[in-house]
């Protein structure tokens, strides 16, 4: 299993390093979503199994109008402070190219789930689970990931700082997963995951501190700046590994799918990743560490 999970993340690393690295941040939104898609179809899997049947098609086509409008929205920011018109053309009209920012696209969600309670043909009995499972999904992996796309359009530094955010998230997993297997023995959250233990997880944030550090030399970020969101995303990457966890174990399964061998599922995958980007994003912005 170890060198299946070795394997494995030798062929998918490369290519996240390299589509964040190396393309644009259009190309990066046109992942996101993608990846954004996998996960909900998981979710959705996982609701299934508790008997709560999203409705998935309007949840997959709001979460890609989220990483849409996130792309939008640092178009737009960069258009601003560029000096450059950011309008879409439609007919004779011209609209601002940010008008469907992302508390639009909750409204429009909303309004939509509420359609859909009244219309379909669905037992009453199902409305509630459905707009529940729906929204979760929605609200738990669609939006918080699509803030990838945001920190990747953060000038100048974007994509950096989006490999910063997976790398620490990687050396979190890896330090914890060898370090709890080898001296851990204090279960960290046994209702949810028995495995997980405060050893493995210490070694996880060192991980993440030991990154940051080796970022000191490509991000032009002060220190401890770099610490500061390396403990934060850290603690975030393992809420949002232990919130994936329970879902898991309520939904009565090991995996939230098996689509990468040693690993699992895509939100098996990803599951620290939700929460660990939305919480970069958000330190730079409230923080605004100085930059260069």
């Amino acid at each position: 299993m170890t060198l299946t999970r070795v394997l494995t993340a030798l062929v998918l690393i490369p290519i996240a390093v390299g589509i964040v690295l190396f393309t644009p941040t259009w190309a990066v939104a046109i992942a996101v979503a993608a990846l954004t898609i996998l996960a909900l179809w998981e979710y959705f899997a996982l609701g299934d199994a508790i008997g709560h049947r999203a409705y998935r098609l309007w949840t997959i086509f709001c979460a890609v109008g989220l990483v849409y409008s996130q792309w939008v929205g640092g178009f737009s920011a960069w258009a601003s402070r560029s000096g450059v018109p950011a309008v879409l053309h439609v007919g004779s009209a011209q609209l601002p190219v940010d008008h469907l920012n992302t508390t639009g696209l909750l409204s429009i969600f909303i309004f939509g789930l509420t359609v859909l309670t009244l219309f379909t043909r669905r037992p009453l009995v199902e409305t509630l689970p459905a707009a529940g499972i729906s929204s979760s999904a929605l609200l738990l992996v669609a939006y918080p990931l699509s803030f990838a796309v945001r920190l990747h359009g953060t000038p100048p530094q974007g994509p950096r700082l989006l490999l910063f955010a997976l790398v620490i998230t990687w050396a979190a997993d890896t330090f914890a997963y060898f370090v709890g297997r080898a001296i851990g023995k204090h279960p960290l959250a046994p209702r949810i995951s028995p495995k997980k233990t405060w050893e493995g997880s210490i070694g996880g944030m060192i991980g993440s501190v030991l990154v940051a550090y080796a970022f000191s030399f490509f991000l032009k970020i002060p220190l401890p700046h770099l610490f500061a969101m390396a403990v934060l995303g850290n603690i975030a990457g393992q809420m949002g590994d232990l919130l994936e966890s329970a879902c898991k174990r309520s939904a009565g399964v090991k995996d939230s799918g098996g689509l990468l061998p040693g690993h699992g599922g895509i939100l098996d995958r990803i599951d620290a990743l939700i929460l660990c980007i939305p919480v970069i994003w958000y330190y730079l912005v409230l923080v605004n560490p100085r930059t260069s």
